[in-house]
């Protein structure tokens, strides 16, 4: 039994759960709305809920494997317009700080053009996803999930040693996600590992979040991998971006973009080693 001064891991996993479930409740409104920054922060909600659900799978005994489909769909329903907005901003931006001779205002201009196409285009399928029935039965679904939990034995262990243990076993499922992107083939198949390794970092920052402050140096090293492998993915995606527009805009301007991504890929591939070796510390709650 836990110190009487200590929370069960099931007590911390719980009230997490219960916060971020009113949270993603509460950006409806300003989804709906258009509010800046909306969409993100309720596509960050659902992934955070859904990679706790995940993750934290040995205390929970009830069955959650609609509730994760459900905020998969959620988050991908919303991604679309975020993912859109995000490139054409760092696109844009890029094309900016071109040389002269490279035209950077018509090129920021047409990409800007084709950012905002992307992003309207998208915003109809992230206002359907909260339409119907299925967001509401997804909010009654999570709060069913804490008001009354259905735990494992594991849940009444202390709070700190059991989530410092499924932290680190999430530490372990992204080292190897790296290691398979380094033994990848060069092009396509590194660039998909490395997606796949900066998801498993994010679930793996996500799911030392319950424990609050004791965790805040893993959640910290595990965010910085996933930012350093959210920037090559990023690069990735921007390169793939110019090389589907060639022939639409100014081909010079797009070439030296395309080169600079490649380039902020490289850079990214290149600081992993250092950045991994910070990362996979013990963590300890």
């Amino acid at each position: 039994m836990p110190h009487r001064d200590e929370p069960t891991a099931g007590e911390l996993l719980t009230a997490w759960l219960a916060r971020q479930t009113e949270a993603l409740a509460a950006l409806e409104g300003p989804v709906r709305a258009d509010e800046p920054d909306a969409v993100h922060r309720m596509r960050i909600t659902s992934r955070r809920l859904r990679s706790t659900l995940q993750a934290y799978r040995p205390l929970l005994a009830a069955d959650t494997t609609a509730l994760v489909g459900e905020l998969r769909e959620l988050a991908a329903a919303l991604g679309l317009a975020r993912d859109s907005e995000v490139l054409g901003e760092r696109l844009t931006a890029a094309a900016r700080e071109l040389p002269p001779e490279c035209g950077p205002q018509e090129a920021a201009a047409a990409l800007g053009r084709w950012s905002a196409e992307q992003t309207a285009r998208a915003r109809p399928q992230a206002l359907a996803a909260l339409d119907g029935p299925r967001l509401p039965a997804l909010l009654a679904g999570l709060r069913a999930l804490v008001a009354e939990p259905r735990l494992t034995v594991r849940a009444d262990r202390p709070a700190s040693g059991e989530l410092a243990r499924i932290a680190r076993r999430e530490q372990r499922r992204t080292g190897r996600r790296i290691r398979a992107a380094r033994e990848a083939a060069p092009g396509e198949p590194t660039d998909q590992a490395l997606h796949e390794a900066r998801k498993a970092a994010k679930r793996a920052r996500y799911a030392g979040e319950p424990a609050g402050a004791a965790a805040q140096s893993f959640t910290r090293r595990m965010k910085e991998l996933q930012d350093l492998l959210g920037a090559h993915q990023d690069a990735v995606l921007a390169r793939r971006t110019l090389h589907g527009l060639a022939g639409t805009g100014p081909a010079f301007a797009y070439g030296v973009l395309f080169e600079q991504q490649r380039a902020a890929a490289a850079r990214a591939r290149a600081e992993l080693p250092a950045v991994w070796r910070r990362a996979r510390r013990r963590p300890t709650f």
